[in-house]
């Protein structure tokens, strides 16, 4: 069984690396420099971004295995539980990593952005492939922030820290971007696999029972993290995907209104909504007439 441990604060993080702590709040960690070590069970309180120079093991989250290649940058927030285990009984870790404390960001821009980087919650095994030139580009960034860590902390320091790891997360959204126009095959089984798994839920005694199904069913059934999943739909269709399921959703509606003579308040029961004035809301501000007016006019 793995150890387990818990990191939230960078000195905690940084001994188990055998890594000096050049500020409390933030570190550019090499790994080359922790001990050979086995698999260990890891709960973060702190911001965490692995560059991965060589395979070392694989990584678990959830129920969800990730053989961790080359040139991958995974990433982990506060509150997130990584296993890390391997093939062997001892493993040598390498590659570069970037933590940082909540509490770096208080106050900055950076704390105002920071949600918006979902690639913090996606599971282990979306993460981001990196080329060889941008992961020259993502080393160059841990340069430029190492750089400053070394510097005498003034009245700039912690503008130029916060301003450089939001330039670092800015280029992992782009390099993600690109990753999902890359792998547009692949996405686009998932987006076939969606529709399948709408039409099958709106089909089946689900809504009854479940009620109206979120984004985040969709993602388990799909074993994607929802803010991955998320984020692909948009990439993919330019519509968030609660707005994509809701579309579906109106489809279904427009079809039950015209092919039957089903009351709206039966209609509304079959397609999960627990209140049917919710559905008669949703409807006109989506078509533009209530049901009713909708089935007069056809």
């Amino acid at each position: 069984m793995s150890d387990q441990l818990t990191f939230d604060s960078i000195k905690a993080y940084n001994d188990f690396n055998n890594h000096p702590t050049l500020h409390p709040l933030v570190s550019v960690l090499d790994f080359s420099k922790a001990e050979p070590r086995h698999g260990h069970h890891m709960s973060f309180g702190i911001y965490a971004i692995f560059l991965k120079e060589v395979k070392c093991g694989d990584l678990a989250y959830g129920k969800n295995n990730y053989d961790y290649q080359e040139g991958t940058l995974v990433f982990v927030g506060p509150g997130q539980v990584v296993d890390v285990s391997n093939k062997t009984d001892i493993y040598k870790p390498a590659g570069r990593g970037l933590t940082f404390h909540p509490d770096l960001i208080l106050g900055t821009p950076l704390a105002r952005q920071i949600d918006e980087y979902g690639f913090f919650s996606y599971h282990l095994s979306e993460a981001l492939h990196l080329s060889p030139e941008e992961q020259q580009t993502i080393l160059d960034l841990m340069s430029k922030i190492e750089n400053e860590l070394k510097r005498p902390v003034d009245k700039h320091s912690k503008k130029l820290i916060t301003s450089n790891i939001g330039l670092f997360l800015d280029y992992c959204e782009r390099f993600y971007d690109r990753q999902f126009i890359t792998r547009e095959h692949v996405n686009s089984g998932i987006l076939s696999r969606f529709e399948e798994l709408m039409n099958g839920y709106f089909n089946s005694e689900k809504p009854y029972s479940h009620g109206l199904p979120s984004v985040a069913y969709f993602a388990d059934e799909l074993h994607l993290s929802a803010n991955y999943f998320g984020d692909l739909i948009k990439k993919e269709t330019g519509k968030s995907a609660q707005d994509y399921i809701q579309s579906k959703l109106i489809e279904i509606a427009k079809d039950k209104i015209f092919g039957s003579e089903k009351s709206v308040k039966e209609i509304a029961f079959e397609l999960g909504f627990k209140y049917p004035q919710h559905f008669s809301r949703l409807f006109k501000k989506r078509v533009g007439y209530t049901p009713q007016e909708y089935r007069q006019l056809n």
